[in-house]
């Protein structure tokens, strides 16, 4: 007799209806859409969502539903001309102060929605969209280390009474000119002990001349760091878009490839990807008038004209005390007298110097955190789109210290949200470090369902295939076989989706090959129980013995199987990570069906049977 516990069965029922739940969504499709949400990433309000109605009603193009989700408005239509004459009318009424972008929502019914059930991330060459390749503008971020650098060094040499005549950048290094060697040498004795990062040498045709140079380790540094604060950025900003996947990764020393699935407007993925940021910390220039400068345009010597975030006017000190790319971490939290939202900053050394100094001998003096963005704006001149370029500062906060700090320090008078868009702000948007767009590739939407058709017949030729061969070779143990192979299939969609793994051309190889892959355990047992048949064993016996010896074979090939999907996991990229997911998924889930699945079944079918006489095998 062969029988399984009721808890197997219940597993079994459990799991295959799980599978099935969070495999529906991608039966249902998705419909074009057009995403709303404002530029600054606040989030959009129920009076945004009136205004967009109107705005569809009055252009004669409603939409089939307007949404507000997460902060982001969702107008869905019907098809693509539709999508596309609303978003042109939405750009033209709503302006630069809110992105509007292209989107495919799901068409998942609501039910589904409420258990988190989604349909799988199709990937670019599945959904069409775009790819850019971006090369991170080294020489504007080691020309600003550099200015920084040529302004700290000269008052650090004022603060220590060295005598200088001169201190500026030149190129990739600082020149500084000193009126005898005596100074010099004495400059040369004192400077490396406190910029670290900076190298100093005689300048060989020049007397009493100093060039500093950064070290090879710290140009490597800046360079990492560079990248890396840009890659953050740009995911940060993608976001904007409402991309599901977005695919941003560093491509050797310089460049960064973004891949937009599902992105239709190019022009809108080139204005967000090409805006660069900047951040500054100032004193406030206290003793003069900011709206009578900016009335009579005498700005005072030493100052200059900015605006807060509510347009009132400000005067800020030329010294840069610290800027963004010093910046060594930035989280928002609590103070803990006050309990009041607070951002916490960590600087660099060289930066957590000069600020204790600075706020030593300013104690009760406003700062300033100054915020330039460098971004394209589109606007409509006679019926077409003219690209310019913008360049926006504003003081996003004023605090004043209240005691000197240096290396870490807080930022207070912010409320929860403002809190933590600043430090989100310090910590991806501070470098500048500008990025061009090198190279462009646009798959269309088309292109995508081509080959998602075209993978759709693969996976069903397959399935076919080895269903008919299953069924005729091993009779009704290929029938029960079959039925695992589709409840298998169920089960890959159905984990693709869960964890939302972005599914590209190789995936569905992978998936493809995991069908082929999924009945060899079946194989194995069912030649297994033949060769116990022939043995003379009894046809339960048979059955019993064939599951408990494959078991071993069939656990040892996958497993060597599922160490190779891991190395190509872990070493891969792209595409090769996308096959290695699938692989790893179908063989996970095809142990799953084969070992307990078919078992369950064959136990249904011939368990109980006391006086079994023969297979169907």
């Amino acid at each position: 007799m062969n029988r399984y516990p009721l808890w197997k069965y219940l597993l079994l029922v459990v799991v295959l209806v799980v599978g099935v739940l969070y495999a529906l969504p991608n039966l249902f499709g998705e419909q074009p859409a057009v995403q709303i949400s404002r530029a600054n990433g606040d989030a959009a309000t129920a009076q945004l969502e009136d205004r967009v109605k109107t705005i569809l009603s009055n252009a004669d193009i409603p939409a089939q539903t307007v949404t507000l989700n997460d902060g982001r408005l969702l107008a869905r239509y019907g098809g693509t001309d539709e999508q596309l004459k609303a978003a042109d009318a939405l750009k033209r009424k709503l302006g630069d102060n809110y992105t509007v972008a292209l989107n495919l929502a799901p068409s998942t019914p609501g039910w589904l929605r409420a258990i988190s059930a989604q349909p799988m991330s199709l990937g670019l060459d599945l959904r069409g969209g775009v790819h850019f390749l971006l090369q991170v503008d080294m020489d504007t971020v080691f020309k600003d280390t550099y200015e920084r650098y040529a302004r700290d060094v000269p008052h650090y040499l004022r603060d220590q009474s060295i005598r200088y005549q001169r201190a500026y950048r030149d190129g990739d290094s600082i020149k500084l000119i000193f009126p005898n060697a005596a100074a010099m040498n004495k400059a040369q004795d004192a400077l490396p002990s406190q910029f670290s990062n900076l190298q100093f040498k005689a300048a060989p045709n020049a007397e009493n001349t100093l060039v500093a140079t950064l070290t090879p380790s710290r140009k490597h540094d800046i360079r990492n760091f560079a990248l890396e604060q840009n890659l953050t950025t740009l995911r940060n900003r993608v976001n904007e878009l409402g991309v599901a996947e977005p695919l941003v990764q560093r491509q050797g020393q310089d460049r960064i490839v973004v891949e937009l699935p599902g992105v239709q407007d190019t022009a809108q993925a080139k204005r967000l990807l090409g805006k660069t940021a900047t951040l500054q910390y100032r004193l406030v220039a206290q003793g003069h008038d900011p709206e009578q400068a900016e009335k009579t345009g005498n700005i005072p010597e030493g100052t200059q004209l900015y605006h807060m975030k509510n347009g009132q006017p400000i005067l800020l000190k030329d010294d840069v005390i610290a800027s963004g790319d010093q910046l060594v971490d930035a989280s928002a939290g609590f103070d803990q007298k006050t309990n009041q939202p607070a951002v916490f900053v960590t600087l660099d050394g060289q930066a957590a110097s000069k600020m204790f100094n600075v706020t030593s001998s300013h104690i009760g003096d406003p700062m300033a955190v100054l915020y330039t963005e460098t971004r394209f704006e589109t606007h409509y001149k006679n019926g077409k789109k003219v690209t310019t370029q913008h360049k926006e500062q504003k003081v996003i906060s004023v605090a004043t210290i209240q005691s000197a700090f240096g290396k870490r320090f807080q930022t207070t008078g912010l409320q929860r949200g403002e809190a933590h868009d600043l430090a989100l702000l310090l910590r991806a948007g501070a470098l500048a470090a500008p990025v061009n767009i090198v190279s462009e590739r646009t798959i269309g939407p088309s292109l995508g369902a081509d080959n998602i058709a075209e993978g759709e017949r693969a996976v069903v030729v397959g399935f076919l295939v080895v269903v008919a061969f299953m069924a005729i070779y091993y009779g009704m143990f290929g029938i029960i076989a079959d039925l695992a192979l589709f409840m298998n299939l169920v089960l890959v969609v159905a984990a693709l989706s869960i964890i939302q793994a972005t599914l590209t051309l190789p995936g569905i190889a992978g998936i493809v090959l995991t069908i082929g892959m999924a009945v060899d355990a079946n194989v194995l047992i069912f030649e297994r129980i033949r060769e116990e048949l022939d043995a003379g064993n009894t046809p339960q016996s048979a059955i019993k013995t064939g599951y408990d010896k494959a078991f071993t074979s069939i656990f040892d090939a996958n497993i060597t199987t599922l160490i190779a999907a891991l190395m190509l996991f872990g070493f891969g990229t792209g595409p090769v990570k996308g096959f290695a997911v699938t692989l790893s998924l179908g063989i996970v889930t095809s142990m799953f069906t084969a070992i307990i699945g078919t078992r369950a079944v064959v136990n249904l079918i011939y368990g109980r049977r006391k006086r079994l006489k023969k297979l169907s095998i």
